[in-house]
């Protein structure tokens, strides 16, 4: 149960007791308004059938607070019969009062004083970007951490949806997942929800389900804060990068560091020119920096093969990424034919390749012709037993077990470097 569900029911339940004192004061005028104030007790009654839902709702038929707003109900009613009788409807009016002091204080006893956090994850490879956050939020004890993975979709040239993705099952076993089809976010009104997709219906390769877009998620709790999913070098960020929609709705966003925030409030405000975003944004850094920093090839979980077929030698982790492909498809997948060659002869060294978790939905969307000769290569490499193939959704095994990076220019480096292992980009030219 979230404080801010808890403040609302309070709210709504001072809202009822203000009425009732409107009613009261106004009984002496019963046989002039009697109308008016059979529409004050209507309202009434509406209010305590939402009190009582949401009550229902959150902890079933059976609390205090239900029984008793059941019972004011039916005063409720006798009142409306009592209008024109001066000493019942004066009794019914101080029992009212009564019965609405004790839904206040059994709502204060019944429901918890808690702060509750739900995590937003949609790909099980991002969760790194929430991680060390959720972390802090389980071990508070004043404080219930929700992780809710939520669906996606591929998308159609026009931007339809293509296929559903769900990836609930693929988080590590120690995050225990909610699914997103039994939290009623109506009825809980999360105190704070995370978020790492910040695109809404913006991006043209995939989508989260348009419920959990961010303007309208900000309609469920009083705090949205988008957590970006990748890093930086640090020296600023992009006006490509800064301007997504979910900077308009979050209540705060999280920059890397100091530069990149003067870089979000430049931009955003240029867009957005009535929102402040010196209070929006704060450069807190990011929980990417926190896992990368612990993992190494003796505490990474790698399957066996993996392990038996790295004994003994160095391991290079290959990183192909969407915008290293993109500019010239021919010219790229030349390349990674020719990486593939090397390597291939190699005693000495493994390559562990890791291709971007959506390389195979953009091609078919914005290079349908390079899909297949893309899908041949990658046989090539399974068949032939050239390397590791890492789809994994957990990148730190990769990054743990191999010695140094080779490939694209992306955020991966920046979290690579951390590490202190040795980086080179590739030259797809060379």
């Amino acid at each position: 149960m979230s404080r801010t569900t808890k403040k609302q029911l309070l709210s709504m339940t001072d809202a009822l007791i203000r009425a009732n004192k409107a009613l009261k004061m106004n009984l002496n005028k019963a046989s002039e308004q009697e109308e008016t104030l059979i529409q004050l007790l209507s309202d009434c009654q509406d209010g305590a059938v939402a009190i009582g839902n949401g009550m229902e709702a959150l902890y079933g038929d059976n609390t205090e607070t239900v029984t008793e707003l059941e019972a004011y109900c039916e005063n409720l009613y006798q009142m409306a019969l009592a209008l024109q009788q001066p000493k019942k409807r004066k009794e019914m009016a101080q029992a009212l009062t009564k019965q609405l002091l004790q839904v206040r204080r059994l709502i204060d006893k019944e429901v918890p004083n808690r702060m509750e956090v739900v995590f937003l994850p949609y790909k099980a490879s991002m969760w790194d970007s929430l991680e060390s956050i959720w972390m802090a939020a389980d071990k508070d004890e004043d404080c219930d951490a929700y992780v809710i993975p939520i669906p996606y979709y591929d998308l159609n040239i026009d931007g339809s949806f293509r296929e559903e993705y769900y990836e609930g099952t693929e988080f590590p076993d120690y995050v225990p997942i909610t699914p997103y089809d039994e939290y009623d976010f109506g009825a809980r009104m999360p105190d704070i929800i995370f978020i790492h997709n910040p695109y809404d219906d913006k991006n043209r390769v995939t989508s989260v389900h348009p419920f959990f877009y961010s303007k309208n998620l900000k309609e469920y709790t009083e705090k949205l804060v988008y957590v970006p999913y990748f890093v930086q070098n640090g020296e600023g960020i992009d006006d490509e990068y800064s301007t997504p929609p979910a900077m308009a709705f979050a209540d705060y966003v999280i920059a890397q560091t100091e530069k990149e925030r003067e870089d979000y409030i430049k931009y955003c405000s240029e867009i957005w020119p009535d929102i402040d975003f010196k209070k929006k944004v704060l450069a807190l850094g990011s929980p990417k920096f926190d896992k990368v920093r612990s993992v190494n090839r003796d505490n990474v979980a790698a399957p066996q093969e993996w392990l038996e077929r790295i004994e003994g030698k160095k391991v290079i982790l290959y990183n192909t990424t969407l915008n290293g492909m993109l500019p010239d498809c021919d010219a790229y997948l030349k390349k990674m034919e020719r990486v593939f060659e090397l390597f291939k002869s190699q005693e000495d060294a493994v390559l562990l390749w890791r291709p971007h978790p959506l390389m195979e939905s953009t091609l078919l969307s914005m290079r349908p012709g390079r899909y297949d000769a893309y899908l041949e290569l990658k046989e090539r490499f399974l068949t032939e037993e050239i390397g590791i193939y890492d789809d994994t959704p957990d990148m730190y095994t990769a990054i743990g077990l191999s010695d140094a990076y080779y490939g694209d220019m992306s955020s991966l480096v920046w979290l690579y470097r951390e590490t202190g292992k040795p980086v080179m980009i590739q030259n797809v030219e060379v």
